[in-house]
């Protein structure tokens, strides 16, 4: 899963260049766990990394250039993403 998290991460870097190595890396473990963590809420069987990693690949398509105005949007996750620390350890 480190590997597609990795993956994932430059793939956001692409789409949205001017966000730091270490928000993108947030945002796709964010949007990685709340897929996981909701589809095992609502009872659905667990499909596989391939299948997660394929979900939060076409959320990066869709909207990796616009995913820093949702964090001044949302104060639930404001506090995980508008941090002066961006960088990946």
């Amino acid at each position: 899963m480190e590997a597609n998290i990795a993956k994932l991460t430059e793939e956001l870097l692409v789409k949205n260049p001017e966000m730091p190595a270490g928000r993108a890396r947030v945002w796709v473990e964010l949007l990685w766990s709340d897929y996981e963590a909701t589809s095992a809420k609502a009872g659905y069987a667990f499909r596989g990394a391939e299948y997660t990693e394929n979900l939060v690949r076409q959320l990066i398509t869709s909207y990796g250039d616009k995913l820093h105005l949702f964090a001044a949007r949302n104060p639930k996750y404001a506090h995980l993403l508008n941090t002066s620390e961006d960088t990946v350890q």
